[in-house]
């Protein structure tokens, strides 16, 4: 499994919202500025509306207002930023269609639909609700262009992708999942896990012949060969008792390194576990020259 893979098979991300995606610390695009190749982020300021250059742009026919703050990247801009007031709207316009179109071009990349430069807008405006109703992005590139944008359901929904998350973000890789160590798995009968009692001995030859592995949040596998997808099956599993948590970092990482968890030692304290729910509990003994599972306790199969 590929990183990607694995995040979009947790639940939580799975089912994000584009909201949730475009809000994340972790939101990523990774766009064109000309020939430079940069990322939308974040805005790490938000400055104030009266500072910025406010457009009015339409994204097909969908009207949107983009609004630029002062930035070295867009230099003749620059120059006349503190007298911009006072220029011919149709001028400041041609100078910004002149200068912002790299830039017009990335957004209208991201957003896969046609930007349309409509005109000026007043800054000192914010009755629509502009403030709260607003995406704070940068490009980062060495200069940077910070700008706000409506929040509209055709920017969201198109930047809210899964894809647009930076994995190696340590907002993504910091996410805790429960795990647990397998050391066997081998199918046994309702009648004889029904039957199991307090000192009853199960054999568990698989437990010197395969390698241990780890089964993360009920859906990764995790050893030796990097990480695949697990689902539930019938089988009875024989697990370490100790809960374990891993980050989501980690799994990622076993893609490329993979990793196995230490092999069992005698006496180790065990689970047999069906479908998700503990049978039984106990330790790992030998019977002869065999691994066997020492019943403990006994639980309840839900087969």
């Amino acid at each position: 499994m590929k990183p990607l893979e694995i995040l979009s098979a947790l639940p939580e991300w799975a089912k994000a919202s584009p909201d949730v995606i475009v809000d994340s610390s972790a939101f990523a695009v990774p766009c064109r500025l000309g020939d430079e190749s940069v990322i939308l982020r974040p805005a790490s300021v938000e400055p104030a509306r009266s500072e910025m250059l406010v457009l009015s742009i339409a994204f097909g026919d969908e009207p949107h207002e983009l609004c630029l703050a002062r930035s070295p990247s867009l230099p003749e801009l620059d120059k006349i930023w503190d007298c911009r007031s006072d220029m011919p709207d149709a001028i400041l316009l041609a100078l910004v269609e002149k200068e912002c179109g790299p830039f017009f071009q990335l957004l209208e990349n991201a957003v896969r639909k046609q930007l349309r430069l409509v005109g000026l807008a007043l800054a000192g405006d914010s009755s629509d609700g502009h403030v709260s109703r607003c995406l704070n992005l940068q490009v980062s590139n060495p200069s940077g262009i910070l700008f706000s944008i409506t929040r509209s359901a055709t920017v969201v929904s198109a930047l809210g992708v899964l894809r647009n998350l930076d994995l190696a973000h340590e907002a993504i890789r910091s996410l805790p999942l429960a795990a647990q160590v397998e050391y066997a798995a081998f199918a046994m009968s309702d009648a004889d896990l029904a039957s199991l009692a307090p000192a009853d001995a199960v054999l568990v030859p698989e437990i010197a012949s395969l390698p241990p592995r780890l089964v993360v949040a009920g859906r990764f596998l995790m050893d030796a060969n990097g990480v695949a997808p697990h689902e539930e099956d019938a089988l009875v599993r024989v697990c370490l008792a100790e809960a374990r948590t891993v980050s989501l970092g980690e799994v990622f990482d076993a893609v490329e390194v993979p990793s196995q968890p230490p092999d069992a030692v005698q006496g180790a304290q065990l689970r047999l576990v069906r479908s998700g729910r503990d049978v039984a509990t106990g330790r790992l003994d030998r019977i002869g020259d065999q691994n066997a599972f020492i019943v403990e306790t006994v639980g309840r199969s839900n087969a």
